[in-house]
């Protein structure tokens, strides 16, 4: 029987030695030969000339064969992609590079820009209208901040620091630094410890010390460091040498701010107030020290430009500081802010934390300067 009976081609004859006859039947051998019969669905192989020794048998030959035409070859080869789970009509999107999140301010900006004016409409009127009234503002300035402060303490550290006589002393501290300048100050400030000591004695003795030394500090933080306000109200020139002594505390803070915001990168103090940076710092000096050079030169009587470059720097300087403080303060309470009072700012105490400690150095440079009459 030849080849061409199981439906194949006619083996060429460099298949076997020329001195050999017909070879042999093949058995079938499968879907070997189902495969080389169907050329439509499969293109046969080319052949390869054998290139093993004249003397390989025919037997390893026809391995050769199935091995080229059988299920063997199939697997060599190359197999279709798995398909994908995501169905062909809905191509995968390339996916975009994360945008770098914007900065966002922490608080309500609407509400902190609406407390603010209405805050300075507050201050202006009674500054410029009748300084006695300027005083009761400080007053209920101090009152409110001393409530904020004692009160924080007892709910974090259970630091019960006398309020009753804080209150009172601290009012009567501002009266008395408006009214008689800087002696009149240490004398209320003097009283008002007195009565802080005498106050905590109708209490149990267990946590005297703690509560007596915090209101103490209590009294020379917030009502002391005011009443150096008073004492700039009383020159000629009083209401103005406030005014500048306000605007160029806001000025530094919010230079910090812009600067800071749009270009801080390193940071200034980040155990105290992570969100502080140099660049913030350099634009507080920057801008108090333009707003300094501007005030002093036509705002205040007998100033001099050169004298605003100073006061600016010494107000980015204190504004910072007094900033950095009560945010050591407040880091140790645990708390954010003081208070609530104010929408977008906080408590009382959140806006006086960089006029506090700067009132002093405005008061003191301002007599140096210009005069304290």
């Amino acid at each position: 029987m030849n080849d061409s009976s199981w439906g194949a081609p006619p083996r060429p004859e460099h298949w076997g030695p020329p001195d050999q006859g017909p070879s042999q039947e093949v058995p079938s051998a499968g879907p070997a030969y189902d495969a080389y019969d169907a050329p439509s669905r499969t293109q046969p192989m080319p052949i390869v000339p054998d290139a093993g020794p004249a003397a390989e048998d025919r037997e390893a030959r026809e391995r050769g064969t199935a091995r080229l035409s059988g299920p063997l070859f199939r697997e060599e080869t190359p197999q279709e992609p798995m398909p994908s789970s995501v169905p062909p009509s809905t191509p995968q999107q390339p996916q975009r590079p994360a945008q770098p999140e914007k900065k966002k301010a922490g608080r309500d900006l609407r509400a902190a820009i609406g407390v603010g004016v209405g805050l300075g409409a507050v201050i202006l009127a009674s500054l410029f209208v009748v300084k006695a009234v300027f005083v009761g503002v400080i007053a209920v300035a101090v009152v409110v901040g001393l409530w904020e402060l004692t009160s924080r303490l007892d709910e974090r550290k259970g630091i019960k620091a006398p309020l009753v006589p804080l209150a009172v002393g601290g009012a009567a501290m501002v009266v008395a630094g408006y009214a008689r300048g800087a002696e009149g100050a240490w004398v209320a400030m003097a009283l008002t410890a007195l009565a802080v000591l005498v106050w905590r004695m109708t209490e149990k003795p267990e946590g005297y010390l703690k509560d007596v030394t915090a209101g103490v500090f209590a009294a020379f933080y917030v009502p002391f460091l005011a009443t150096f306000v008073a004492m700039m109200l009383t020159a000629d020139d009083g209401p103005w040498r406030v005014f500048v002594f306000l605007l160029l505390t806001v000025v530094s803070d919010t230079g910090a701010y812009a600067v800071g915001w749009r270009f801080g990168k390193t940071k200034l103090a980040p155990r105290i107030s992570p969100g502080k940076t140099r660049e913030g710092l350099l634009g507080a000096v920057t801008f108090a020290m333009a707003a300094g050079a501007v005030c002093m030169q036509f705002l205040i009587d007998d100033g001099q430009w050169w004298q605003g470059l100073l006061l600016g720097l010494a107000v980015a300087a204190s504004a910072t500081l007094g900033d950095l403080g009560e945010s050591m303060i407040k880091r140790d309470l645990g708390i954010k802010d003081m208070g609530t009072l104010l929408p977008g700012h906080g408590g009382i105490m959140d806006r006086l934390d960089s006029l506090l400690p700067t009132a002093p150095v405005v008061w003191l440079l301002l007599v140096i300067f210009v005069g304290g009459s």
